[in-house]
């Protein structure tokens, strides 16, 4: 027959004093472990935050600077003053060069009685012509307008407006060319070529050219 053995028996003296609360004390009851505090809750001790300050008022904004005035727009050009071009030339062949411009200005298309060529100093050879048949029928083939008319510079304030006007320097520079030139100016409606020398142009003209 097994042998069972017993389980030692500790005797009470071995278990330590037991504790016996004292007559009418109560045990105390464990305090509860505070939460994580939030941050709107204060610390004891220390006081909250207060209200919370107003901003400062915003600084007063300078002014933007005035914007600048906008720029006066020039004055537009005379859109009916007529485009200048200038041939150098030697006077003995400023007439040379405007027979040459009127041959291309006709290749170009132009009708012939858009083209009025003035003369400073010796007439064109088809002006003498046809005055020696007087000026009554010189100026009668101006006034039809059907073909390229030649006259004297002097008698550009008789002539009347055409679409080209070819002036050839051919003479001297006398003081009738710094008031016809303007005038050959005023009758040119699109164009205006001036053929001789540029200084000698730019003096009678001035600024003008």
């Amino acid at each position: 027959m097994p042998l069972i053995s017993e389980e030692p028996q500790i005797p009470e003296s071995a278990q330590g004093p037991r504790v016996t609360p004292a007559a009418g004390r109560t045990t105390p009851t464990p305090r509860p472990v505070p939460g994580p505090r939030s941050a709107a809750t204060p610390r004891p001790g220390r006081p909250g935050p207060g209200p919370a300050r107003p901003a400062p008022p915003a600084q007063r904004a300078h002014p933007a600077p005035a914007a600048p005035a906008p720029a006066r727009p020039k004055p537009a050009e005379n859109p009916s003053a007529p485009q200048i071009q200038l041939i150098p030339a030697p006077v003995a062949g400023a007439l040379d060069a405007a027979e040459e411009a009127v041959d291309l200005l006709l290749e170009s298309g132009r009708a012939p009685g858009d083209i009025l060529v003035l003369t400073t100093g010796e007439q064109h050879p088809w002006a003498a012509h046809e005055l020696s048949f007087g000026e009554a029928a010189y100026w009668a083939q101006h006034d039809a307008g059907d073909d390229v008319f030649f006259a004297d510079v002097s008698a550009a304030d008789r002539a009347g407006a055409r679409p080209v006007v070819v002036v050839a320097v051919n003479g001297d520079a006398d003081p009738t060319l710094a008031r016809t030139l303007p005038v050959a100016r005023d009758r040119a409606g699109a164009l205006l070529i001036v053929c001789g020398d540029p200084q000698t142009i730019n003096s009678a003209l001035g600024a003008g050219v």
